[in-house]
């Protein structure tokens, strides 16, 4: 699973301060599996955050390299403040496959739903759900909270659970690309 774009969540143009060799680097999350990467951007480019650039196999035009995936404890202060904005316009610039996954959402294990797995999502809200997409299929976020009682932002609720996925160690992965396992 490859990102194609991704959005800077940060530039450090003298790269990290505690490390000896200096190159420009830049933290970013890609755009379809929320992936976070380090990017080392073309020289004489500068990054802003919150652009949106191009990472994958063809030509690049700002970035030189993908140095890598780093991990949520790794981020800047400043990409980790601005995280939760970029992935809710994202999750919200994406409405149509989030909103898929609430019609196509399956059974884990025979006891646990994949609604589950979402914050605040309980036996009840489980239920809500099941019984409203079998009426008729989700058409958009503000048409899942109008039709499910007590559930008033399905968008906060799925950038919450990708915030859990890319912070903590989950069994399981909804929207985030599974991490590698480091030996």
């Amino acid at each position: 699973m490859k990102e194609e774009t991704c959005i800077i969540l940060d530039f450090l143009p003298t790269g990290y301060p505690d490390r000896r060799h200096a190159e420009p680097v830049a933290q970013a999350i890609g755009s379809s599996f929320f992936s976070l990467l380090e990017l080392v951007p073309r020289e004489d480019v500068t990054l802003r955050p919150e652009e949106e650039v191009y990472i994958g196999e063809g030509k690049r035009d700002k970035i030189r390299f993908i140095k890598g995936q780093i991990e949520y404890r790794n981020l800047t202060n400043h990409s980790q403040r601005t995280l939760e904005e970029i992935i809710e316009k994202l999750v919200k610039k994406n409405e149509a496959r989030f909103v898929d996954f609430f019609n196509k959402g399956y059974s884990i294990t025979p006891r646990m739903h994949q609604f589950q797995l979402l914050p605040g999502v309980g036996k009840k809200h489980l239920i809500d759900i099941l019984d409203e997409k079998r009426k008729k299929p989700f058409e958009s976020f503000k048409d899942i909270s109008e039709r499910v009682k007590l559930f008033p932002d399905p968008a906060k609720i799925i950038v919450r659970r990708i915030i859990e996925e890319l912070t903590g160690d989950e069994k399981y992965y909804l929207f985030v690309a599974q991490p590698r396992k480091r030996m």
